[in-house]
């Protein structure tokens, strides 16, 4: 995009740090590089693929990056590693989003962040809360009840869905916090700095309240730390003319949820293809929000597809990249599928419209 092309937004009304980058930006004039294409899913690094999209292309940004939990994909990376990921993909996104556009994150705080140095809790359980439940008397209960859910399972046997799972896989879902020498990370600091650095702004944060972890559950641990049923969506704002559009949503909409700095709708239940997806809904409100149709939405963490499709049923285009193979198929699929749902539906309306 030439220089010549701006409209009305004024590169020296920014502060003066800024104004070098933004003139790169937008005195490359005509080249003949071949950009990422919309409207498709590109297996591979983000931090390799996020340079190959054309600059000032995208309205909004909306992605869920690994939460440094110990997740299978991403069991490879140290802190550390964590940390320069999130800090080079959100400095390799101020090129490509355009001037008044927006880069969100949805994050949480890091539950069990292992720290050596903290003192060990010197607790007194007064009520040790601990489920007779065996992983007999489960495996005995799927027997005579093949059928029933773990929430069944659970309410049978008068104990948590965490218990049964535990007793199952031997693992701990939602938990981990009451082990000793760890405490909570708190990433929101860290994810401002990192975009800050990178020439973005902090414009808004919302917090996502989910469905309750354990509907059955009376404990999250013996100890007063809380079960967390909330996430972060932070919102950075690159310096530029940003649309205001209050017709985006409809009155009801914006008392509901537009305006409002807390969100509430359920997660996702089963993860049965993806270790960690987010619900439809979490990009959906983001894209209507923030961008007009036709315009671009990227989503750097594709994993099973959930931005693409929400971007298609809001008549966006997307990017997606994504790192594993199987999980780019698996979106691709999804994507497919939900265009054709989406047809068959629209016809169906039409059929049903055009009926004397």
């Amino acid at each position: 995009m030439a220089e010549h092309t701006l409209t009305a937004f004024k590169i020296e009304r920014l502060p003066k740090k800024l104004q070098k980058t933004f003139h790169a930006l937008y005195s490359n004039g005509d080249t003949t590089e071949t950009y990422l294409k919309v409207n498709e899913i590109h297996q591979g690094d983000a931090r390799e693929l996020l340079a190959r999209i054309e600059p000032n292309s995208v309205s909004v940004s909306v992605w869920s990056p690994p939460y440094f939990v110990g997740k299978e994909y991403e069991a490879y990376l140290t802190f550390e590693d964590w940390q320069n990921l999130l800090r080079s993909v959100i400095l390799l996104h101020f090129p490509i989003i355009k001037p008044g556009g927006f880069l969100v994150i949805n994050i949480a705080d890091i539950l069990v962040f292992k720290d050596p140095e903290m003192p060990r809790v010197q607790a007194d359980a007064i009520n040790k809360k601990r489920s007779p439940v065996t992983r007999e008397d489960v495996l005995n209960a799927m027997k005579k009840h093949p059928n029933y859910s773990r929430y069944q399972l659970a309410e049978l046997l008068n104990c948590s869905e965490q218990t049964i799972d535990r007793r199952l896989h031997g693992n701990n879902i939602r938990g981990g916090k009451h082990e000793p020498q760890t405490r909570v990370k708190i990433v929101g600091g860290m994810v401002e700095d990192w975009a800050l650095e990178a020439g973005f702004y902090p414009y808004d944060r919302r917090v996502w309240v989910k469905d309750a972890a354990w509907e059955n559950s009376r404990w999250a641990s013996l100890s007063y730390r809380s079960v967390d049923e909330f996430e972060y969506l932070y919102f950075f704002w690159k310096p530029g003319i940003t649309k205001y559009d209050r017709n985006r949503l409809s009155a009801d909409e914006w008392k509901e949820w537009g305006s409002r700095g807390v969100w509430e709708f359920p997660s996702v239940r089963v993860n049965d293809d993806h270790e960690a997806k987010f619900p439809l809904e979490l990009p959906r409100r983001v894209i209507r929000l923030l961008t007009d149709p036709g315009e671009v939405v990227l989503d750097c963490f594709m994993g099973s597809g959930t931005t693409a499709l929400a971007a298609i049923q809001e008549n966006r285009q997307y990017i997606g990249v994504e790192l594993e193979k199987k999980y780019v198929e698996l979106a691709e699929s999804k994507i497919k599928s939900g265009i054709q749902k989406s047809l068959i539906s629209e016809s169906r309306h039409k059929n049903y419209a055009d009926k004397p």
